[in-house]
This record gives C-alpha cells, structure tokens and sequence, in this order.
C-alpha cells in the first residue's frame, strides 16, 4: 500500500537559510581566530579559544542541512539524473573559479603545487586520500565539497530507501545513526593507525585518524543521513513541538561539549546531535509561520550568498593573513581592523561570484524540467531548488 500524500509544507525555509550564514560565519572565525591569529595578545587568546571548534560545526551544521532540504524538497517524479544535474549546477562552477583563483594565488606566493593534489581537488576528491599533504590543496575549503559530491550521489538511493521506513520507525534510525556518530570516534582513536602528528592536539593523533573521523565521506555521510530522517519526522509530523529557542540552547551546549571532550569526539559527527534539532526546529517555525529571528531580509540575503561566502573567505583569510597580518607587530585594533576588512572583503567577493557565476548556472542548468500536470496532492510539493534554498 503506497504512502499517503503528505501535507503541504512550507515554500521556502527562510529560517535555514538564514542559519546558513551564521554557520558559514562560524567558519569564517574559525580560520581568522583559531587557525590564524589576526587578533593577538589577551583578546585574541581569548577569540581563539571560543572559536576553537566553530569550524568543525559549521561544517557539520551544512552536512546536515543537506540531508534535511534535500529530503524536504525531493519531488515524487524526480529522478537521480536531475538531481545530480541540479547539485552539479550548484557547487561545480564555484568550484571552479575559485580553484583558478587559488592557482592564480599559489603561482603569485611560490607555493607549490603537486599533481595528486591538484588533480584530486579538481575534480572534487581530495577527502577520500588519506595523505595529510591532499585533503586541504588548492582552496582548501573545498574538502567539503568533495564530501558533499558523494552526499549527492548517494541520495536518490538513501531517499528509496527512507521512504521505505514507516513512521513508527524513524526514531529508532535516528538513534541508530546517533549512536553511530559516537562510535565513529572510537574506531579512529582505536582502529585505526598511523605516525602522530605532534601539532595536533596532545600530539598523539595521526592524520590517518583525523582523515578517518573527520574527512572520510562515507562517515560523514552519517551527518547526512541524520539530516534526512529528521526531514521526514518533521515531515510525518513525529518532531516534538521543540521551539526554536530551547533547540539554541541545546546547539550552544552541545558546542561547550564538544570544546571539552577528547578531539576525534569533538571535530566532527558527534556535533550533529546537538545541531539537528535546530535545523528541524528552524523548519518547524517557518512551517508554522511562528516568529523567527532568522528570517529577517539581511540574514536571508546571507544566507543565499553563503555557499560563495564559504567558498572564497578561505582564500581571502589564507592570504591576508600572510601578506598583513602575520611577521607584523599589529596592535590588537589594527588587528582586528583588518579581520573586519578580511569579512567585508568575502563578502563583497561572495556577491560577484553568486551573481556572475553560481545564480546563472543554477538557472540556466539546476532548474527541473517542467514535469507533466500533476494530481492536486502531488502539486503541493515544493520546488527542490528555487524554494527550500539548498
């Protein structure tokens, strides 16, 4: 017996795109406060040590994303080569110019190149490598993306086999992969290998370990697959009535957690369990039309530049920070001065590379094609790129 039709949802999720920026902001801080220094003495201790692990969930937060919009926008007569189209459209061409970009960089500072690495970074598989001098070549960031191509290419299959889980059972798939992302860890301190690297952590760490936990696409698939079953528990109407507020307070708790707990725990999946209430809560509320304070119009605006936010302030932090910042006695203002410069000047970047490059080709090539008159039911769905802002 088929599934029945499910009820309207809402057109667009505001409330996720604004958080997309916040979390692509998390990075950003991450690599100005944490991974470099721009702000030194007591302030910028103090910045790094807050922004420690906001990197590592603002990654997770749009690993999760992924699965949740992508499941919550999926149409009954899509297909997997239309989808893997639309997600082409959308992350190749920034991909792209900003791997040239990245070239253009390297060639100017001196930094070389290798050929597995470039190679492996074009064409977007660079986190499969378990090679310390592979995974961050080029634009570093884009490790992610190489990561989020097998999310893309998994999907219509994970989707067929979600569909397939009645309601009654969703939950315990979440525990499951809950309890997955805890085991993850585990597995790489005890599992698996490799020469320590004495600049991580405690020093006792090898990259192969941090590649297995935090790289390795098909265990950050589980992140993913998170986001997917959570979908359809909003979906199905099995979420608790868990407001957007309290969902925060779990977010930022569970970020005080992972910042103290031992580092394969805290760099990777385990940040999904404290992030995906927040992404179903946001969905929620804009489903609901309940208030919001991410869905103002500069937040939303954000967040549709954050992909290419997140795909040029790599670049832009890397190399200010080399050519002013680092060598340079800066006072803590100057510093700070320039890290606001460094995120104006992403920003301003983000705006052309989204209007020039990544908004014509998601029109041009990542919009469906007009599918048949559909039955009333089915009509209700929501439009998989313009609408869920994925």
């Amino acid at each position: 017996m088929s599934r029945p039709p499910a009820p309207p949802r809402a057109a667009r999720l505001q409330s996720l795109t604004g958080l997309r920026f916040l979390a692509a902001l998390l990075v950003f801080l991450f690599h100005t406060t944490w991974q470099t220094r721009f702000v030194e003495g007591a302030a910028g201790e103090a910045l790094g040590d807050v922004f420690a692990h906001a990197g590592f969930h603002g990654v997770t937060f749009f690993f999760v994303l992924s699965g949740f919009v992508l499941t919550w926008s999926a149409r009954p007569d899509d297909t997997a080569p239309r989808v893997w189209r639309r997600r082409l459209a959308k992350i190749y061409p920034n991909h792209l110019v900003t791997f040239a970009a990245a070239a253009v960089l390297m060639l100017i500072a001196a930094d070389p190149f290798t050929v597995k690495g470039t190679l492996a970074n074009l064409f977007l598989l660079q986190a499969w490598i378990p090679d310390l001098t592979v995974p961050n070549t080029m634009n570093a960031v884009s490790w992610s993306l190489s990561v989020e191509a097998f999310f893309y290419l998994a999907f219509p299959f994970l989707l067929r086999l979600l569909n397939r889980v009645p309601t009654a059972r969703l939950w315990p798939l979440a525990a499951s992969l809950a309890a997955f992302t805890l085991i993850a860890p585990l597995v790489g301190q005890y599992l698996v290998s490799g020469t320590p690297l004495p600049f991580i952590d405690d020093g006792t760490l090898s990259f192969e370990q941090i590649w297995f936990v935090y790289f390795f696409p098909p265990v950050r698939a589980l992140e993913f697959a998170l986001g997917m079953v959570a979908a359809r528990l909003v979906i199905e109407g099995a979420w608790p009535r868990l407001g957007l507020l309290p969902a925060a307070a779990i977010a930022v708790g569970g970020y005080a957690l992972d910042s103290a707990v031992p580092y394969l725990f805290g760099i990777a999946g385990t940040g999904a369990l404290w992030l995906t209430p927040l992404v179903a809560a946001a969905a929620t509320a804009d489903e609901r039309g309940t208030p919001s304070p991410f869905r103002g119009r500069v937040l939303v605006r954000l967040g549709e530049l954050s992909f290419a936010f997140y795909m040029v302030h790599g670049l832009v932090v890397s190399y200010a920070y080399r050519w002013l910042v680092a060598g340079r006695d800066l006072s803590g203002a100057a510093g700070a001065g320039l890290l606001v410069a460094a995120l104006a000047a992403a920003l301003a970047l983000a705006w052309v590379l989204h209007e020039t490059v990544e908004n014509p080709f998601v029109r041009r090539f990542g919009s469906p094609r007009a599918a048949p008159p559909a039955p009333r039911a089915a009509a209700a769905e929501p439009h998989p790129v313009l609408e869920a802002k994925e």
